[in-house]
């Protein structure tokens, strides 16, 4: 039986009386790959932005792990709990050697200059070698991280959280920008990374996430629409006028 990881409690979130979440419930498993989708202004930022504890819900609970209320916690707290986000734009030391910049990533270090000096023992540093293994960049990791591709830059981002061994994954559109390929190949990186951990994907390309998704939650107005396989949110006649529009335009966004 599958174990929930994250519990999201009737979660309201007001900004001087506009609700950007407005009685959210929403549940993960462990092991899960889910995508969030909605139009902009759905929520789903601010759905992120709660779980890893940069804004706090005016209303609900954040339940993690066994339980754990990180709904009020700091976000320095709830990333030592488990909870990892990476955001669209990737932030890597592009001065750095692609390796260099997962030594900076390894789980209990001290800062900067800690990371930089700090001698690595043999475990950590073939765990290093297996991470870039997953992501395609082992063979470049004495080049510098500013000479890779942007694909390829969210890529070592990506191997850069999972080097901090996070159990919760939050992922901010990481095909934007990427080409076909970089694209079908990040969807295989979030496939193996959600074997080891839960991984939450919020994506606005939908042919991505309908080759990639097995389970989509929808949010509208601040409100959770709708959730279930992509073909079932695909044909959903709410989601298809409030998301997709009518027609061609569902067709081009991959709906149908």
């Amino acid at each position: 039986m599958p174990i929930t990881i994250l519990q999201v409690d009737d979660v309201s979130v007001d900004f001087s009386g506009f609700k950007a979440l407005d009685k959210v419930n929403f549940y993960m498993d462990t092991g899960e790959l889910r995508f969030l989708i909605g139009p902009n202004g759905a929520g789903k930022t601010t759905l992120l932005d709660v779980i890893c504890g940069k804004v706090r819900p005016t209303e609900g609970q954040v339940l993690f792990g066994d339980g754990i209320d990180i709904g009020r916690m700091s976000d320095y707290h709830i990333a030592r709990c488990g909870v990892s986000r990476k955001f669209q734009t990737p932030s890597v030391f592009e001065n750095l050697t692609v390796f260099e910049n997962m030594e900076l990533s390894v789980k209990g270090g001290r800062g900067l200059l800690f990371s930089c000096f700090r001698r690595r023992d043999s475990r950590e540093l073939d765990r290093i070698h297996a991470v870039l293994g997953k992501v395609d960049l082992e063979e470049k990791a004495g080049g510098k991280a500013g000479y890779l591709s942007h694909g390829e830059k969210q890529w070592l981002e990506i191997a850069m959280t999972i080097m901090q061994d996070p159990k919760l994954l939050l992922v901010d559109e990481p095909v934007a920008g990427m080409t076909g390929r970089e694209r079908s190949r990040t969807g295989e990186i979030l496939l193996e990374t959600a074997k080891d951990r839960s991984v939450l994907v919020v994506e606005h390309d939908m042919n991505f996430v309908k080759r990639f998704a097995k389970k989509v939650t929808v949010l509208h107005e601040g409100r959770l629409l709708c959730e279930g396989t992509f073909e079932e949110v695909g044909n959903d006649p709410t989601v298809i006028d409030v998301y997709l529009g009518r027609g061609g335009e569902a067709q081009e966004n991959g709906l149908h």
